[in-house]
This record gives structure tokens, C-alpha cells and sequence, in this order.
């Protein structure tokens, strides 16, 4: 069932938005690994970079609607 959240109360929810502590916790830990120097495999570093991405992704929005908040 699809989460769906009034209009009204759209920007205090997208505001409290945070990335999971698992895959925060995945994304450190790859990261971790890649400065020790250990090679990431395809899969992996394709991992990451989607992690990053998506917690990238999850800034901008939080900061477009604290902007908008204001």
C-alpha cells in the first residue's frame, strides 16, 4: 500500500526524511574498505555509488524544502 501524506503536511515530512541507518551503514562501510585500499568489485563499487547517489538525491530534497519552509 502506497505511503500517501496530506499536502499540508508534505514539507515537515519530506524535511524529516534520513537515509536509513543500514544503508548508511553499507555506504560507510564501502567506502571504509575503498580508502584502505582495498579494490571494490564491480558490484560493489556499483553499490556505492548508487548509495551515494540516493543520500545525494535525499540532501537536495530536505534542503529545496527547507528553503521552500522558510
Amino acid at each position: 500500500m502506497p505511503l500517501i501524506i496530506p499536502d499540508d503536511q508534505l514539507p515537515e515530512q519530506l524535511a524529516s526524511l534520513r537515509f536509513p541507518a543500514a544503508l548508511e551503514a553499507r555506504l560507510q562501510l564501502l567506502l571504509d574498505r575503498q580508502d584502505d585500499g582495498i579494490v571494490l568489485t564491480k558490484q560493489e563499487s556499483s553499490e556505492a555509488e548508487a548509495l551515494v547517489e540516493m543520500a545525494e538525491l535525499l540532501t537536495m530534497l530536505k534542503l529545496q524544502t527547507e528553503r521552500a519552509m522558510r
